[in-house]
């Protein structure tokens, strides 16, 4: 049996050995394996005929559908880079991403477009837009070919570029530390080997049904993806709109596999859960921060036979650890141990191996380390780095370098090789399993108008993991109207962005030695204050 060297082979073999089972369900409706990659040969003939060049950009702005996953792995069936939209994005949001990475071809519907025509013009790289079937009368705009859905996939047969597994597959956006988001490029081997590692320790089979209820833009959401067709198992696509859905549709399409988000968690813990479930759900794993200690109690009371996969992962490396179901019991505030063919190293400032239960920095060598940052030298210089030589896997002898990924959190390794974590270095705040910079909130409050200056950061919190807490003064000579700010918040940010907390001050606020405004001072002060 060939094994997949390239990600849209993952369908194509699960379609040489079982073409009629299904890959893809989404409501009552089904794809087999043999239909999707058919579908996908025919997505990338369409983008051959459009004239795609290799390694040109596809995005993808569209909830989740058939269509997205075609479109997902069709781009790079054709040679090219697909570039998944979170839906949840503006169109503000989604026009930097678009200008950023240069984006030549975008899969968009009808509703979705009409968000965007105002901000297309802008995208200078873009020329065609697929559109997705409809009959909505889809408006012209200037500079750009609309392509129909299903006139793209009847353009005749072509070959695709000529593409090896070093080569670049996606590019995956999430938000950077100087507020605008950061494109994490990713190769065919770092999403197929990516796919191996993480179906061989939760032992996925052609048998299993994965619920997608992540993003897809999320490495660990397209994950559910290429997981499960490396083995041929079957997706469930689910927008759900509520908990209560998440939890009927692992009841009703008998889910054998779940990764979300502690946030999910804790609100599914508050529901009634089928007692038929756990016969049928054959583990659960969380992904985009950790599982409180209580929630992780929870989900086992209500799913005794099912195993909890405790997993830790950054978007530059996809995943890093886990923590085996037998384990749990045993270490329930780890993050486990390395992957399959990966290494985790925790290193000092000087690049040594740091002693048992000595903090160091998190650091992944190995097949899942990314591509770099799209076009951005200094923080690809920050993150992607070479690894030291006296590094364990690495001699003096080997004159070329190897990059690995500096997580730039902090962890710790016990006697038995066990990691855990301990804090974060940057300022990022994990709210609702997002990564959301600081600068990128507090850039759309002074766009605003309506503030004078603004501070935001991350106050810990059961629910969300961290909620946002933002200081804002009034704009000069003016009232600040807390409500009118609120609601301007809601247009212009995605649901997971929006404040928590709006406390308004008196200015100026506080500055560090070099002119900024001193965040760490402000928000220590705060909590210092709601603590007492």
């Amino acid at each position: 049996m060939k094994d997949s060297i390239l990600l849209h082979e993952l369908i194509s073999r699960s379609a040489e050995r079982n073409d009629s089972a299904i890959a893809l369900s989404y409501g009552k409706e089904a794809l087999s394996y043999g239909e999707l990659q058919q579908a996908v040969t025919q997505f990338s003939s369409g983008l051959i005929n459009l004239g795609l060049a290799r390694g040109e950009r596809v995005a993808i702005y569209l909830e989740k559908r058939f269509e997205t996953v075609i479109a997902s792995f069709g781009a790079p069936a054709a040679g090219g880079v697909f570039v998944p939209l979170n839906p949840l994005l503006k169109p503000e949001q989604v026009g930097y991403i678009l200008r950023d990475c240069n984006v030549r071809v975008l899969v968009t519907s009808p509703e979705r477009l009409a968000l965007l025509q105002e901000t297309l013009p802008e995208c200078h790289d873009l020329r065609h837009l697929v559109i997705l079937d409809s009959s909505t009368q889809i408006p012209s705009i200037s500079g750009l070919n609309i392509v129909r859905w299903r006139d793209l996939l009847n353009a005749p047969l072509a070959t695709g570029h000529r593409v090896i597994d070093t080569d670049m597959l996606g590019i995956l956006y999430t938000s950077g530390s100087t507020g605008k988001p950061k494109g994490v490029v990713l190769s065919h081997r770092n999403m197929v080997s990516g796919a191996k590692s993480v179906s061989s320790y939760l032992e996925n089979n052609a048998e299993d049904t994965l619920l997608a209820a992540l993003p897809l833009s999320f490495d660990a959401g397209f994950s559910q993806l290429t997981t499960a067709f490396h083995v041929g198992a079957r997706v469930v696509l689910l927008n759900y709109l509520l908990p209560r859905d998440v939890l009927k549709a692992i009841e009703r399409e008998k889910v054998t596999g779940l990764t979300a988000v502690p946030p999910l968690y804790i609100q599914l813990t508050q529901l009634q859960w089928p007692a038929s479930v756990t016969e049928h759900l054959r583990y659960f794993a969380n992904t985009g921060g950790r599982m409180p200690r209580e929630t992780l109690e929870a989900l086992r009371r209500h799913l005794p036979k099912s195993n909890p996969f405790l997993m830790y992962g950054l978007t530059e490396a996809f995943r890093s650890t886990f923590l085996p179901p037998e384990e749990v019991d045993r270490r329930p505030d780890s993050i486990g141990k390395a992957i399959p063919n990966a290494e985790i190293l925790v290193l000092r400032e000087d690049g040594t191996p740091c002693a048992p239960n000595e903090p160091g920095e998190l650091v992944h060598r190995g097949a899942l380390v990314g591509m770099g940052y799209w076009n951005d030298v200094e923080k690809t210089a920050e993150r992607y780095k070479p690894l030291p030589i006296h590094a364990p896997g690495r001699e003096a002898g080997l004159v070329l370098p190897e990059i690995a990924v500096f997580s730039g959190d902090t962890v710790r390794q016990d006697d038995d090789g066990f990691l855990y974590f301990i804090g974060r270095r940057d300022e990022m705040m994990k709210t609702s399993g997002y990564r959301v910079s600081p600068t990128e909130v507090e850039e759309i409050l002074y766009a605003t108008k309506m503030v004078g200056e603004c501070v935001a950061f991350g106050i810990d919190d059961d629910r969300l993991g961290q909620a946002i807490q933002v200081i804002v003064t009034p704009p000069l000579d003016r009232k600040l109207d807390v409500a009118a700010l609120q609601a301007e918040c809601r247009t212009r940010m995605p649901a997971y962005m929006i404040p928590a907390g709006i406390d308004v001050r008196e200015g100026p606020l506080p500055r560090n030695p070099n002119g900024k405004i001193d965040r760490k001072t402000l928000s220590t002060a705060w909590i210092e204050q709601k603590n007492q």
